[in-house]
């Protein structure tokens, strides 16, 4: 039986009307307000964009030097200051942001009255620009309270990105991730407020990095849109429809990045699908994903500083291996129609053959399978630790695929060894 639902709230002001089938859908909005700008010279127009906000000064927060070495960082302060925008730059940002850097950002701006924020990197960048805007927003509390939950947020100040890699989607997403070096705790914080105002996307910045970056990230756009599709609801065919062609998009298109860095089909495929695969459109009509994968990384993260698209290579296959009986026709379809496994009548074979072509894949672009691979070799004790933290201390379980506990979490970083 089908029947038509609720609307769906889009980007500005598009309605769309969406048919459900009553036993199986879940009933979803659908929230992308980030204006993109996509293509070659891009980053030239964030002046205009920077103006139609009403905005008077800026925090142009970067990473390391190359965003210095490349002209990239040079260009943007140029375009703002052709539309007559004041500025001022903050750098530093590492892998795995850090608290300490979202505290100097915070009292920087203060202390300059800045009221935009902009971001000129890839998504540690992003994070900590969301970060400083939430603590702006919010200066009654310690912006940490609002990542462990002790606070929520009720502003965020506006902030923009000049993207630079294709990985984290924060560039539309509403997600914010923070390591407090006090600790290492790594924490989220997913609202709406701090979705960015707009995202410049020009592929031919990301003609630089590294392989291992590019690779990671493509690792990270494959996740962000596994997590969304191992669900144990039903699913929209259109949704999943779209996730699949994202993730086998990005396959094809990490493959020719390894021989080609430079094809600009290639990086524009890849830095649309990181974005498609992060906004919430991969997600429309389920619970909106497991994200187990990623809660168990952000320890491995806060305790090790590995690369977050590494370090979610190295344990999927432990987690969907531990997780797969509980729904295996999911994880066959997935192999069949995303991986290109041959379909069978015997479902867990199929599954199981899916789970390791992807691990081929991962092998294929050079990224790690399994802890070793990653160059970690942690101890019991830190594996308990681990999983611990997780769970806040064994008070709550992660996943919607299966409940897991700390004893849940042993098993499978013990697996990824």
């Amino acid at each position: 039986m089908i029947y038509k639902d609720k609307t769906v709230h889009c980007n500005r002001d598009i309605i769309v009307y969406c048919f459900f089938r009553s036993y199986v859908m879940l009933n979803f909005q659908y929230f992308t307000p980030t204006k993109v700008v996509f293509g070659k010279d891009a980053e030239l127009k964030v002046g205009p964009l920077v103006k139609e906000e009403g905005c008077k000064k800026v925090l142009v927060h970067y990473g390391g030097q190359s965003a210095k070495k490349s002209g990239l960082l040079d260009r943007v302060c140029e375009a703002l200051k052709d539309f007559d925008i004041d500025y001022v730059t903050l750098g530093g940002v590492v892998p795995n942001p850090h608290l300490s850097k979202v505290y100097e950002g915070i009292e920087l701006c203060k202390k300059e009255g800045v009221d935009f924020i902009l971001a000129v990197g890839g998504g540690s960048v992003i994070d900590s620009c969301k970060a400083i805007a939430y603590g702006l927003g919010n200066p009654e509390v310690d912006v940490w309270e609002l990542f462990t939950g002790k606070a929520s947020p009720k502003a965020c100040y506006p902030l923009g990105s000049v993207l630079t890699i294709a990985a984290a989607g924060s560039e539309m997403s509403n997600s914010c991730v923070i390591t407090n070096e006090e600790g290492w705790y790594k924490k989220a914080l997913d609202t709406d407020l701090a979705r960015p105002k707009f995202a410049i996307m020009n592929p031919e910045i990301t003609y630089t990095l590294p392989d291992y970056q590019t690779q990671c990230g493509c690792a990270d756009i494959m996740m962000h849109t596994m997590e969304r599709y191992f669900v144990l609801e039903d699913t929209m065919e259109i949704t999943d429809k779209i996730a699949q062609d994202v993730m086998k998009n990005v396959m094809k298109y990490a493959k020719i990045l390894k021989k080609d860095p430079e094809n600009y089909e290639a990086r524009a495929e890849i830095m649309w699908c990181g974005s498609l695969s992060h906004n919430g459109l991969t997600g429309c009509g389920t619970c909106g994903g497991d994200w187990a994968t990623h809660l168990i990384e952000h320890e491995l993260g806060g305790m090790f500083d590995v690369a977050h698209g590494a370090g979610l290579a190295a344990v999927w296959g432990s987690w969907a291996r531990y997780v797969m009986d509980e729904k295996p026709e999911r994880f066959a379809q997935f192999a069949v129609d995303v991986m290109g496994v041959e379909e069978s009548d015997d479902v867990k074979s199929t599954a199981l053959k899916g789970i390791e072509a992807v691990e081929e894949f991962y092998r294929m672009i050079e990224m790690p399978t399994n802890m070793k691979e990653l160059g970690i070799d942690p101890t019991d004790e830190q594996i308990k630790d681990m999983a611990m933290k997780a769970t806040n201390h064994d008070t709550q379980q992660l996943g919607a695929f299966k409940k897991l506990s700390a004893k849940d979490l042993v098993e499978i970083y013990k697996t990824a060894k």
